[in-house]
């Protein structure tokens, strides 16, 4: 049945509705917090942060001007050109304005739901132009009536997520031992 999806946590059995991301989310350029040295080094203690793949580009000494986030208030940089997005938890800079910085437009939405429907959004850039204000802030999303439910499959992905990224962690470190013995044992 349309605007009621295929697997439901228990007792929830409403319909959904459908809200516009630029409704459920607020943008903010990010000029004010763009970095205004590149001289990166790991010794410096704030992220520089792209939208892109690479996520953070290195660290600044610079420690005024940061975009805060935590952990309980997140916010979600959306790269203005590719639509990739990066949940943020901690403060930081940026490198470019080519992004957007998203925060919830109802304090009582869940984050985590949100930037989980912006990466199921099937949506690839044709032009190499703004995608948030022409094209992202109009593509609706099912939300569900109940903000229980709502945050719960938020709390749902955002463990699946941990997970993900704790075992990928692990997978890195064991790839990193199995080459070392590799180059240390067969010579």
């Amino acid at each position: 049945k349309s605007g009621y999806p295929a697997v439901r946590f228990k007792g929830f059995n409403e319909a959904w509705t459908n809200r516009k991301l630029g409704n459920y989310f607020d943008y903010e350029q990010p000029t004010p917090y763009i970095v205004t040295n590149t001289n990166y080094s790991d010794e410096y203690n704030t992220p520089v942060l792209t939208a892109g793949q690479s996520f953070i580009l290195g660290y600044t000494n610079e420690d005024i001007g940061l975009k805060c986030a935590t952990y309980k208030e997140p916010v979600i940089i959306f790269d203005d050109f590719t639509t990739s997005t990066h949940l943020v938890t901690f403060p930081f800079k940026v490198k470019s304005s080519a992004m957007k910085i998203l925060t919830l437009t109802q304090k009582n939405d869940s984050m985590y739901f949100g930037y989980t429907s912006l990466q199921n959004i099937k949506y690839k850039p044709l032009n190499h132009e703004r995608q948030w204000i022409s094209i992202f802030s109009k593509i609706k999303i099912g939300i569900p009536i109940s903000k229980i439910e709502e945050r719960k499959i938020g709390n749902l992905f955002e463990r699946i997520d941990h997970l993900d990224n704790y075992y990928q962690q692990k997978i890195e470190r064991l790839n990193s031992i199995k080459q070392s013995l590799l180059q240390k044992m067969f010579i």
